[in-house]
């Protein structure tokens, strides 16, 4: 499964590159704003850093003006993916862009046959928000197995990606279902790394350690 950092922080995907465990990166406005840099400045710093797909979200309104945005959003580098909205202007917009050969990212699915209707549309990716769907009272799992299941019967190339992740039960619930691919904030991407007992018991053995005879 490839793990894919939520973030636009350089500091963040830097450090979290390093660790050889990340596959790309997923931005959205609200953290690109939260960096105070220019926009395009920032998705080809990101690129540059990250060696693998880069999320890029594009917000016109009108499907023409989508294609626009998308495609002036693509040139920015060779791994930038256009994030679109599953809304029929959004969808219009996919699949024109997939015909120009431009990888596309179908944002903000909540179910399986808004996933199947982006994959109909050409998108690369459809991004699944399994933590909001558990806020509504649903199991976003259950939309990932389901999603996957109809992928599944009809070879679709389409690659889910599970977004939304709260936790590292998130990122099992992807696993256990067979996504794809899971996108995580930085705080997720460390917790999934980092466990109390296991610090614990290394900690025991470092301090048994210094107590042997080396010699």
């Amino acid at each position: 499964m490839k793990v894919f950092l939520e973030s636009a922080h350089l500091g963040q995907i830097k450090e979290a590159v390093a660790t050889g465990l990340v596959d790309g990166v997923v931005t959205d406005p609200a953290l690109i704003a939260k960096e105070s840099r220019g926009f395009e400045e920032t998705v080809r710093d990101i690129a540059a850093i990250a060696g693998g797909p880069v999320s890029v979200e594009a917000m016109s309104e009108g499907w023409e003006e989508l294609v626009e945005e998308g495609r002036s959003i693509a040139k920015l580098h060779k791994n930038v993916v256009v994030k679109l909205p599953l809304t029929s202007e959004g969808l219009r917009a996919m699949r024109r862009l997939a015909q120009d050969g431009v990888k596309t990212n179908g944002t903000h699915c909540f179910t399986p046959v808004q996933a199947l209707l982006a994959s109909k549309s050409g998108a690369s990716y459809v991004s699944i928000n399994i933590g909001r769907i558990d806020e509504l009272g649903e199991h976003g799992g259950d939309v990932v197995e389901k999603t996957l299941q109809v992928f599944n019967n009809y070879d679709m190339p389409t690659q889910v990606v599970v977004t939304g992740t709260k936790s590292p039960i998130h990122v099992l619930e992807a696993a256990l279902v067979g996504a794809d691919c899971v996108s995580v904030p930085h705080a997720v991407f460390v917790q999934m790394i980092k466990h109390p007992m296991t610090d614990a018991a290394v900690k025991q053995y470092l301090d048994a350690w210094k107590k042997v005879p080396k010699n």
